[in-house]
């Protein structure tokens, strides 16, 4: 398998319920090849647990710099940590 596509979202800077929807599209636009990296103020938890509840494996992780990673990926076979950018 190569290397995965990655779907960017900043969601820093987007009001409520901005996040979510954007997040919520690019979900549905996953495949296999491809895995959304999210980068948000906080941890998106109602985002998380509808990940969770679809089988997505994800990854969600704050740096030191107050900034919440997220990645999600239809393939459960995905090693997110290697993808991550922090």
């Amino acid at each position: 398998m190569g290397e995965l596509r990655k779907i960017v979202l900043d969601a820093r800077e987007l009001e409520h319920p901005k996040p979510l929807e954007l997040a919520m599209q690019a979900l549905r636009a996953l495949d296999r090849e491809s895995y959304l990296y999210m980068i948000h103020r906080k941890n998106p938890i109602p985002l998380l647990d509808l990940a969770k509840e679809q089988g997505f494996t994800l990854l969600s992780q704050e740096d030191s710099d107050a900034v919440w990673h997220i990645l999600i990926s239809k393939d459960p076979s995905v090693e997110l940590h290697e993808y991550l950018d922090v």
